[in-house]
């Protein structure tokens, strides 16, 4: 236990790591390259900010002019002793275009904010698109080193971070910008000692917001580690639930969940703290300065310095310069806080992948497929010849785990692998697939290296049945044509029957259109063990891997689907690994494992003779 926590541990400080920017700039650059064709929509935001940006600026300005005109004629009524009316001539044009100056920024900012929720959410899918083809090219050691929460994280909180931030932050990014420099200028213009004092007080807020954001990135990172604690959790308590009950571990399990969600409250509520109190405090400090702003600006107007126009124009130029400040700031944080998702995504899409098939990959036969059938027909089927060659391998290069396995398996002969937990007998038929690639040496099929092949034509070549069965959501005739979709309803119950799965799924309600769940919970144990059974019937490959593929079934079963497994075994390659010594004894070739290496390999009276690890592990059975 205290193993596993240190692992846990170490696993959160890689994330730490992944989650810290180390290179804020270079991963911006490479998100701007993977926006690849949404460029176009980031260009229009772009091109729409400036209109925006000239109307928003250029209204105020034009305001000035109009409330000066209005405050003559106010003046002039009042002075003549005559009603005070606004005409077209008078006011009314001005007004309308005024008006029409806003409509047209309204407009502006709806279609900006429409095109950008369109850009992050087309990015976000492509991004998500590429997540999905990198993991189905990973290496089975990718998965063996990384927690299916921290991979679920990173292609769903990662990605849904990353879009909200673009979609509001980025865009009123731009719009601050713009609103700035705009209204800066037009301050300038106005009064230069007024525009002084504000950028005083601009650079007391800025310089807050700096001292604001070291934190909240701290925290917002914090969090998403939290987050990705969580996820997993989640995930390993949903799938791990009968073990857990099984156990008794239901309060210890409790307790794990609720300490990783109170973490997550925790370093949340202080990243929304940290993000939030930003906002407040430096609306604070514009208002401090908008106060003396309006002090000195008073006296400029009771000297006749400043007209009333100006002076309502200087003030909207000020607020258009100040909320965005402070909108900037506050999505600056986010887009920090943000840039550690992008960076974690970048991460996962860098991952060391799979070899590429070769340009020019051998041709063997597909399993189940037409090509099979008419080259069996033409008698140039897949013989099934297998051959390990000097071959060495470990999980890790410093850490080799077999040294030198060599041994040949004739077409049609039954393999048995034996040996303790952690022997090596399951990596020695995962390198048969290529779910790892060997260090040295080679695997042939029928004389053609493994590695020649595609990994669709290699493993077009073997059928499949685990101890861990796999079923999907969906019907029980779908399940079993998972190899062959295009198999008829006939040859599926052909399969069904040969498994002695027929009877049991009759009895079902809905027969062979009985639909499973995710983990098909609605049959039992054994009856899964039969339909994986049938998937590989049906495939009708010329290897066949079996790894203790009657562990879940009663005993009579286990004789029947002996039965079966023996007519299916019948010319064809079969690689066996099983506990119970019993059901090998007829095996051509045992190979016997031990740290890795093959120690003894003969049949099963050979290795008896010999008095060795075979004799003494069989033996031990009756014992």
């Amino acid at each position: 236990m205290a193993e596993n926590k240190e692992n846990e541990a170490n696993v959160f400080e890689d994330e730490m790591e992944f989650a810290v920017p180390s290179n804020a700039m270079a991963t911006v650059r490479r998100l701007w390259k993977a926006m690849g064709r949404q460029r176009l929509r980031l260009v229009i935001v772009a091109v729409s900010v400036i209109f925006y940006t000239v109307l928003s600026v250029a209204a105020p300005v034009y305001s000035a002019g109009i409330v000066d005109l209005l405050w003559r004629e106010i003046r002039s009524s009042i002075e003549e002793g005559t009603a005070f009316r606004v005409t077209w001539e008078h006011g009314g044009r001005e007004i309308m275009i005024l008006l029409g100056i806003y409509t047209a920024t309204g407009i502006l900012y709806t279609f900006q904010s429409f095109v950008m929720a369109s850009f992050a959410e087309r990015l976000s899918l492509e991004l998500r698109t590429q997540i999905s083809r990198k993991l189905d090219r990973l290496p089975l050691s990718f998965f063996d080193s990384h927690k299916p929460g921290e991979v679920l994280s990173r292609a769903t909180n990662d990605l849904d971070k990353m879009s909200e931030v673009l979609q509001t932050g980025l865009l009123k990014l731009f719009t601050a910008v713009g609103m700035v420099v705009g209204s800066l200028i037009m301050m300038f213009r106005f009064h230069i000692g007024l525009t002084v004092v504000f950028l005083l007080f601009t650079l007391l807020s800025m310089f807050s917001t700096k001292l604001f954001a070291a934190k909240t990135l701290r925290y917002a990172t914090l969090r998403q580690q939290a987050v990705s604690r969580v996820t997993g959790q989640v995930e390993e308590s949903y799938s791990g639930r009968t073990v857990i009950r099984s156990f008794n571990r239901e309060e210890k399990s409790a307790k794990e969940m609720r300490d990783a969600v109170r973490e997550l409250a925790d370093t949340s509520r202080k990243a929304d703290f940290m993000m939030n109190v930003v906002n407040p405090f430096i609306r604070l400090v514009n208002r401090l300065g908008q106060a003396v702003i309006a002090v000195f600006a008073g006296k400029l107007l009771l000297d006749g310095v400043m007209t009333v126009g100006t002076f309502q124009a200087f003030f909207q130029y000020v607020y258009q310069a100040s909320e965005p400040l402070t909108e900037a700031a506050y999505m600056i944080n986010s887009l920090q806080s943000s840039i550690a998702s992008v960076e974690r995504i970048f991460e996962l899409l860098d991952e060391k992948e799979i070899l590429p098939d070769p340009e020019n990959p051998a041709m063997t036969a597909g399993a189940g497929t037409a090509a099979q059938e008419t080259q069996k027909a033409a008698g140039k089927g897949t013989e099934g010849r297998v051959e390990f060659q000097n071959v060495r391998f470990g999980y890790s290069p410093d850490k080799i785990l077999m040294k030198d396995i060599s041994f040949t398996a004739e077409p049609g002969q039954k393999i048995a692998i034996v040996g303790s937990t952690g022997a090596g007998k399951t990596t020695l038929i995962n390198l048969l697939m290529r779910f790892y690639e060997v260090n040295s040496g080679r695997i042939t099929l029928d004389g053609i290296p493994t590695a020649q092949m595609s990994y669709e034509g290699l493993r077009s070549n073997f059928g499949m049945v685990l101890q861990d069965t796999w079923l999907f959501e969906g019907t029980i005739a779908e399940n079993i044509a998972y190899g062959r979709p295009d198999a008829s309803r006939e040859e599926i119950i052909a399969a069904a029957k040969a498994a002695r799965a027929d009877f049991f799924i009759r009895t079902l309600p809905k027969g062979y259109d009985t639909v499973l769940g995710g983990d098909a919970d609605n049959i039992s144990a054994g009856q899964r063990q039969l339909l994986t059974i049938a998937r590989v019937m049906l495939c009708d490959p010329a290897v066949l891997i079996l790894d203790e593929a009657t562990s879940s079934v009663d005993t009579r079963t286990e004789m029947e689907i002996g039965r079966a497994m023996g007519e299916l075994m019948k010319g064809r390659t079969s690689f066996v690994i099983a506990h119970r010594l019993s059901t090998i004894v007829d095996a051509d070739l045992i190979l016997v494992m031990q740290n890795g290496d093959i120690i003894e390999k003969g049949n099963h009276r050979e290795l008896l003779r010999t008095k060795g690890a075979y004799a003494e592990l069989y033996n031990s059975q009756f014992a």
